[in-house]
């Protein structure tokens, strides 16, 4: 198999790989679906890895490996709250945030009937997951571009779970999104503090990039860039939907 880089997000295993890009898919899945944890050597799937790499298994059933193993389970189900384990397996799995306490119930379930393979497999049989990775793409975080269906307190949602390759998700063991995804309500992005002080929502800016948008009359289509503050973010975003643009991604503004 071959290693294919579709965008700056996705990473698809194909035909006549190198042992590099082998090693480049492995990292991703482990970094995904661990949520940024160091994994030493000991703890890696060497089994799950050689079937991979003899071409015997799928890139979706190594992340269901990965997901299934005692390494995930002591992450972030032993420890968790049930909701942040929830939460977690959207992030890790689907890349995106749960979009309502419908979703949240429905998995609650799942893992009280069923156990907690069968949780982490209704991922990744999911028609969802089917359609955004298929069998040989990396999962990779989709909450903060455009998705059919998802509405646009999803990208905030999912801001609030992903922090970046820097933060590390077994570090919190509560919910971040009970309250606002149990009252429906809109979450708010917060920034990590630095130093003695915290950020301030309103400081901060964001990069917004869209593509295939009516913006003028002389830009029919192609990509475009937007760096808006946090208070202009969500209107931002309503307007590029409405002029028929699709957002490839938005985020923070160094």
């Amino acid at each position: 198999m071959a290693l294919w880089i579709a965008d700056l997000d996705s990473v698809e295993l194909r035909s006549n790989t190198s042992e590099d890009d082998l090693q480049t898919i492995i990292r991703g899945v482990y970094r995904q679906v661990l949520g940024n944890a160091h994994v030493m050597e000991s703890q890696r799937l060497t089994s799950a890895e050689s079937f991979l790499r003899n071409g015997d298994t799928t890139v979706r059933e190594f992340v269901r490996a990965v997901a299934q193993s005692e390494l995930y389970r002591s992450l972030f189900f032993e420890t968790s709250s049930s909701y942040r384990f929830i939460e977690l397996n959207f992030k890790h799995l689907l890349g995106r945030a749960p979009a309502d306490q419908a979703e949240i119930s429905e998995h609650v379930l799942i893992y009280n009937q069923q156990g907690y393979e069968a949780e982490i497999n209704s991922y990744i049989d999911s028609d969802e997951y089917t359609q955004s990775f298929g069998e040989n793409v990396v999962p990779y975080s989709r909450g903060n571009r455009t998705q059919t269906g998802i509405k646009n307190v999803g990208f905030n949602r999912t801001f609030a779970l992903d922090r970046g390759y820097a933060a590390y998700d077994a570090a919190s063991k509560k919910a971040k999104l009970i309250s606002d995804v149990g009252s429906n309500l809109p979450t708010k992005i917060k920034f990590p503090a630095s130093g003695f002080g915290a950020y301030s929502n309103t400081g901060k800016r964001f990069r917004i990039t869209a593509a295939k948008a009516s913006f003028n009359p002389r830009v029919k289509q192609g990509n475009v860039t937007f760096e808006v503050g946090y208070d202009q973010m969500s209107q931002k975003i309503q307007n590029i939907h409405k002029t028929g643009g699709k957002i490839l991604s938005i985020t923070e503004v160094a």
